[in-house]
């Protein structure tokens, strides 16, 4: 029998152990720190000085720290009682990162920003069409464009991106929506008032590899403001 369970690696109370109570809290903490997943960073590289109990980060490449730096990148770090843990992610967890206002899904073997796929269709053989919608606020804009570190997935064939001014911008007096070499493809002299949207439709496109989305000032330089932005795509998934 194995000593630990195979999704959370929560601790099994063994035949006739004693303090079996030690065993059970142990793997309670553990679940209060796993379940309903928020984390409150995962860019945050330097391990912090003074951690809340409790606290939880997504530990990103480099990190560094007394604690950190022999942790793995991806894991989770947790802070509990005055001493650092760890949990190895598995495909498919998902977690909301505080400082982004935005889900993680653990694929691939990465986090990536966006919301769970939906499968429309699929076949014993492991063979799918998903629906997904992957978000990004971009905060506190700045100079003549931005990209988003939310990427259109490699194979994926694109329906639109839609974005929505969450704060005013200043500094600009418009912006397009787009990619490089096509600025505004999903949308051109869009508003900078908070609560200006636009839903950039497109024919449906492929897209052959990972694809930054960019928004580029118009009139001036970003001098400050928020877009949330929300690409709408299928993701085909091959076979098993």
């Amino acid at each position: 029998m194995s000593e630990t369970s195979s999704q959370l690696d929560l601790p099994l109370v063994m035949p006739d152990q004693a303090q079996k109570h030690v065993t059970v809290n142990e793997a309670l903490l553990r679940l209060d720190a796993l379940v309903q997943l928020s984390v409150e960073s995962r860019s945050l590289s330097a391990q912090p000085a003074a951690p809340a109990q409790g606290g939880r980060w997504i530990l990103p490449a480099n990190a560094s720290g007394d604690d950190w730096a022999y942790m793995t990148p991806g894991d989770i770090a947790i802070y509990r009682d005055g001493y650092w843990s760890s949990a190895s992610p598995k495909a498919g967890w998902q977690a909301y990162v505080r400082d982004e206002g935005a889900p993680v899904i653990y694929k691939s073997g990465t986090w990536q920003a966006g919301a769970p796929a939906a499968v429309l269709a699929a076949d014993p053989q492991g063979a799918q069409t998903r629906a997904v919608v992957i978000t990004e606020e971009l905060a506190a804009l700045s100079g003549a464009s931005v990209s988003s570190s939310a990427m259109i997935p490699d194979r994926a064939i694109l329906l639109g991106v839609s974005v929505r001014t969450t704060a005013a911008i200043s500094g600009a007096s418009s912006f397009d929506c787009g990619i490089a070499g096509e600025p505004s493809k999903f949308g051109g002299a869009l508003g900078v008032a908070e609560g200006a949207s636009n839903i950039g439709v497109i024919g449906p496109q492929a897209f052959y590899a990972d694809t930054a989305i960019m928004l580029s000032a118009n009139g001036g330089d970003f001098a400050g403001g928020n877009v949330a932005l929300a690409i709408h795509a299928l993701l085909p998934v091959a076979p098993d």
